[in-house]
């Protein structure tokens, strides 16, 4: 199964001025797909690094965590993003960014990229999120969908995380044009309410943000509730799928352990419930540690039940 990613990997930093923190990585797509290499696959992250030791260092961590690589660009100008991360006393994450000018948002300028979107095109699951769309302009969305269009065609899987982060992008209705354009060459998509009640200026039940992503074309739509859970909607079945409540230490990263939970469940045929509710196992124990990404050894012992 050849399974790629898209998206951005930053530096990560925590903690307080004056006060030591550990310097880590991240990123939502990233995370998904360390944990994905985790659970026993090889996916191939797509994005651009630097030349600068900060990069190589990014690129060997990533390799070590069992990620294919080749598919990373490098810049020969510009730098890995950088974001900082606060947590409050409940576990809940606020961030700051500094990626304008990452290599990661150049992608498409380098004259490598038209080679790894094409080793990219003969993928059997594609996944990226809306950040991933945020990184570009027009020209560089129009050519994301072409990718997504070329992976459908030969029968692949093409999952899309709708999520939104509002000073990525112009204005809401840009952001929901674009999304709604990608929908459209989406076979599974993971929603957040939050997110979605943060684009539309409203809240939705579960049951209307699917039916919404489904009159788009997706087949499969999961929508995540946080701790109430996931809505599941696909296959015939519409299903509300509990979580375990856990008291956090850190929200970061909830969302991208349940889409990589949730995905590698479905790749070995399980149902979409129990798929949905081995995604809230990854993410649970993942706010129970620090950082986007908890060690490996937080979450390696992590394993679907039954099928269903």
């Amino acid at each position: 199964m050849r399974i790629v990613t898209f998206g951005e990997g930053m530096i990560e930093i925590s903690g307080h001025i004056g006060a030591s923190g550990p310097i880590t990585y991240g990123g939502d797509v990233l995370n998904m797909t360390v944990a994905l290499a985790r659970l026993g696959h090889r996916p191939a992250f797509m994005t651009a690094l630097g030349g600068d030791a900060w990069s190589q260092e990014l690129l060997d961590r990533w390799t070590a965590e069992g990620v294919d690589c080749a598919l990373i660009a490098r810049h020969p100008l510009r730098v890995p993003g950088l974001y900082a991360i606060r947590v409050d006393e409940k576990g809940e994450r606020s961030f700051t960014y500094w990626r304008d000018r990452s290599a990661a948002r150049d992608f498409f300028a380098l004259p490598q990229s038209a080679a790894l979107m094409e080793q990219a095109a003969a993928a059997d699951l594609l996944f990226l999120s809306g950040i991933t769309l945020s990184l570009f302009d027009g020209a560089g969305r129009r050519r994301i969908a072409d990718l997504a269009d070329r992976v459908r065609r030969h029968g692949g899987i093409v999952a899309f995380d709708g999520n939104f982060r509002p000073r990525g992008w112009g204005s809401p209705d840009e952001a929901e044009r674009a999304f709604l354009d990608f929908a459209a060459r989406a076979t599974i998509a993971l929603p957040t309410a939050e997110d979605e009640a943060l684009m539309h200026g409203h809240q939705e039940t579960p049951e209307g943000i699917a039916d919404r992503w489904h009159a788009q074309g997706v087949a499969e739509v999961i929508v995540k509730l946080g701790a109430e859970g996931a809505f599941v909607s696909a296959d015939g079945v519409r299903e509300l799928v509990p979580t375990t409540p856990v008291m956090p230490v850190d929200t970061s990263g909830a969302g991208d352990a349940f889409d990589a939970g949730y995905l590698a469940a479905r790749l070995a045929d399980y149902g979409p419930a129990a798929a949905a509710r081995f995604g809230h196992r990854l993410a649970g124990e993942t706010v129970r540690h620090r950082g986007a990404i908890p060690t490996r050894d937080a979450v390696i012992h992590i394993q679907p039940d039954a099928r269903a």
